[in-house]
């Protein structure tokens, strides 16, 4: 059986004349016979999904993807047809197709998930500021004017406004279209401060260090804030450089403890020197 042009009116002109091949195809048995029948129907009604394919063009998917989604909605819509409802193999279509490009945009084409009322906001104000825009050529429209047109609320508008630029996700790479000294997204990013780590270790040893012995602390402004060996600590305080060591060990091991089990009491003292370092700078 093959499809012919329309001979009765329709609303376009791509719409093929398939009643009979679609009453055939609802009798036919699943076979070569049915199959082929099938891929006739489809291949008649592919005029019009790539024309409905063609209104999505410049929404950051290549027209043949979009076609390619298209020919899925026409193929799932010959598949669900029912000749015998009465309504035009058209108007089921349409909507089908239709709903499979909107689903391809919103489960394929968002860099990171956003959620579904963010999608639908976006739209109406993408479809909202493109019917404003003719009659406010001299500047964009008002937040305002976009939600009385729209029938959101300013809030949501803002909300479809800010994911209308977040569709599409830039490279770190990418370098900015503004200019010409190859500086990228990534040059603007900050580095981690490590003076915030001191600032942490500082305020956290200050206590234990207040608790300390006045020789014990004296020992440890001479060797890291006057930066003396032992030996001329040794001196100063009329004591043998052994004992100095001694001094040293004990109370920077004192402080790593009483540190540590303030900030967590299951955590094993050994094999942390963060209060020895802070301890050493705040001494």
């Amino acid at each position: 059986m093959t499809c012919t042009a329309a001979t009765r009116r329709r609303r376009h002109d791509d719409a093929p004349e398939t009643d009979a091949a679609f009453s055939h195809l609802a009798g036919l048995p699943d076979g070569p016979e049915r199959r082929a029948l099938r891929e006739e129907v489809v291949g008649a009604w592919m005029p019009m999904a790539e024309r409905i394919a063609g209104k999505y063009r410049g929404r950051g998917e290549s027209i043949e993807d979009l076609v390619q989604v298209a020919a899925l909605g026409l193929v799932k819509a010959v598949d669900r047809y029912d000749p015998t409802r009465g309504n035009a193999f058209e108007s089921y279509a349409v909507p089908t197709i239709v709903g499979e490009i909107k689903r391809h945009f919103r489960d394929h084409m968002w860099a990171v998930h956003v959620p579904r009322r963010v999608q639908e906001a976006r739209n109406r104000v993408r479809g909202a500021v493109k019917d404003l825009a003719p009659a406010h050529s001299d500047r964009q429209p008002r937040v305002a004017e976009i939600a009385e047109y729209a029938q959101l609320s300013e809030d949501d508008v803002r909300v479809g406004l800010e994911a209308l630029d977040s569709f599409v996700t830039l490279s770190l790479d990418a370098r900015l279209a503004d200019g010409d000294d190859g500086y990228s997204l990534s040059d603007g990013l900050g580095e981690a401060d490590t003076g915030f780590d001191l600032v942490v270790d500082r305020e956290a040893v200050k206590p234990a260090l207040a608790r300390l012995p006045e020789r014990e602390r004296t020992i440890l402004y001479l060797r890291f804030f006057r930066d003396m060996t032992q030996s001329c600590i040794a001196a100063e305080l009329g004591v043998s450089q052994m004992h100095v060591s001694r001094l040293l060990s004990g109370c920077c091991a004192a402080l790593r403890e009483e540190v540590l089990a303030d900030a967590d009491p299951g955590a094993e003292p050994a094999g942390s020197n963060t209060a020895d370092s802070a301890a050493a700078r705040s001494a």
